[in-house]
């Protein structure tokens, strides 16, 4: 019985997982889930936003005051160079920028390293 229990509190726990970050997007909102190299996560959110796009990329710590250099690229191409620190309470940052959207799919590449780690996330739009 123990075993059954174990299996369904996993199953419950990975369509929690999967379900509720969709329902925190709006309607035409692309949610992507980066990865680190270490014990961070990352996260890149690309919106609409009045015929233009809305880059949204946050790296969460879990520690205060941590610098960290961030690239955002569209199609391969450097669009912003940023330096963002991690804030309380949560020990995370957020990179927000809005660009043009060009003609087909565009596709985002957000980074962000400092020393002894570094984060990515990409999506299309």
């Amino acid at each position: 019985m123990t075993w059954l229990r174990r299996s369904l509190a996993a199953i419950v726990g990975a369509v929690a997982l999967t379900v509720v970050p969709g329902a925190l997007a709006k309607e035409g909102d692309v949610l992507v889930r980066g990865t680190c190299t270490g014990p961070s996560s990352a996260k890149l959110k690309l919106s609409p936003e009045n015929g233009r796009i809305e880059v949204e990329f946050e790296v969460d710590q879990n520690r205060v005051g941590q610098r960290w250099r961030v690239v955002l690229r569209q199609n391969g191409t450097v669009v912003r160079r940023l330096v963002r620190a991690t804030r309380g309470p949560s020990g995370s940052f957020e990179a927000r920028i809005v660009v043009r959207n060009r003609p087909g799919a565009d596709r985002f590449v957000a980074t962000a390293t400092r020393p002894g780690e570094r984060c990515r996330a990409n999506g299309r739009f």
